[in-house]
């Protein structure tokens, strides 16, 4: 059945939430929320990824994340995912528990591959035809889902030859990243593509939605089609909304 990752972004700047959970207790607050909501488990990022966003160092990462994340596993081990693409920030959280690391640019970085694997970590894999999140939004865009898939694929097989068991990873197309808005909509029945793995879409109030994207409907609609194709996991903000969803 599918389930419901909550969205908690402790950030200044993200393009939906931004400021409104920068502070430690008001993220707990919402994670508890979220969780009363029906959420499976939550993603925590510290980075803005919105177009435009100023990266962040690994330090000042930390800085944001670590005392929302202790808070967070004495209530929740296991049911956290930490968003970055820092060696430097997954081996610190993976220190602390069990947190999942999703890598929005798809473990480009040799060392956050390594990271992973030490720690024999749950993951998610993202799709990102750049090296960061910012360089994604300036290039060239894609079109081809296949170019996604295969992309996927080989980073998948690289963690399973290196011990990671395919139970542990999720694969994510990276709806929004680098892509034009025609695939990004097709990407929503990417988990027909690989159906040997766990899909996670990832397409919450995002622009090829249309100018109603902040609108409940929309999201709805998106989901729809992604449990239709077979997604294990929905990332989204409104996870009470989407609960009629999974009834």
């Amino acid at each position: 059945m599918v389930q419901l990752v909550g969205i908690l972004n402790i950030t200044p700047d993200s393009f939906s939430d931004g400021n409104q959970f920068l502070e430690a207790n008001k993220a707990v607050a919402q994670a508890k929320k979220l969780f009363h909501d029906g959420a499976a488990f939550i993603d925590l990022g510290a980075e803005s990824t919105r177009p435009g966003a100023s990266p962040l160092t690994s330090e000042q990462e930390w800085e944001r994340l670590e005392p929302v994340l202790k808070q967070l596993l004495v209530l929740s081990t296991g049911k956290l995912s930490v968003d970055t693409y820092h060696p430097e920030t997954a081996e610190r959280a993976l220190a602390l528990g069990d947190v999942i690391v999703n890598d929005v640019t798809g473990m480009n970085n040799p060392d956050m591959v390594a990271t992973v694997v030490r720690h024999h970590a749950r993951c998610i894999v993202s799709q990102l035809p750049a090296t960061d999140p910012q360089a994604a939004h300036q290039g060239e865009l894609l079109t081809n889902i296949g170019e996604v898939r295969d992309d996927l694929l080989r980073k998948a097989e690289l963690l399973e030859t290196q011990g990671l068991k395919r139970q542990q990873i999720i694969l994510d197309p990276g709806i929004g990243f680098g892509k034009t808005p025609e695939l990004n909509r097709a990407l929503l029945k990417f988990a027909e593509e690989v159906p040997d793995y766990q899909v996670m879409i990832g397409y919450s109030r995002k622009r090829f939605l249309g100018e109603q994207r902040m609108e409940l409907e929309p999201n709805l609609e998106a989901g729809r089609i992604a449990i239709k194709a077979g997604a294990a996991f929905l990332r989204v903000h409104d996870v009470a909304g989407h609960q009629a969803l999974l009834k």
